[in-house]
């Protein structure tokens, strides 16, 4: 196995999606996933790994019941806000889990750039 690089300054075959009309809850931010990793990771069924970016907006999120993720800003601020009115707001350097299970809503403040991590 090799170690793979995770370089947000090289963004290259990036996967670009808008969230779907059921799940917006304002502006139609254009996001884009780099992902670099995708593999098995013990009992998960696959990992992945990599660099995400968006525009302004938000969305309704819901993480399967296996599902997991962990991701760091780089760059910009979002909100992450749970079914009972809470919410974190991170910015540069700070990071964030995400459980299985969880249901609420992304918030993208300004454009953001983050790494990330999922397991499933």
């Amino acid at each position: 196995m090799r170690t793979i690089l995770i370089d947000p300054a090289e963004p290259s075959g990036g996967e670009l999606s808008h969230p779907t009309p059921e799940r917006l809850l304002s502006g139609n931010p254009q996001r884009a996933t780099f992902n670099r990793v995708d593999c098995p990771l013990g009992q998960a069924r696959a990992s992945y790994a990599g660099v995400w970016t968006s525009e302004v907006g938000h969305w309704k999120i819901a993480m399967g019941n296996t599902e997991q993720e962990v991701f760091t800003v780089l760059s910009g601020r979002c909100r992450v806000h749970d079914v009972e009115g809470g919410f974190h707001e991170v910015g540069p350097g700070q990071a964030l889990f995400i459980p299985p299970g969880f249901v609420g809503s992304f918030e993208v403040l300004e454009p953001l750039t983050k790494t990330y991590v999922i397991c499933e």
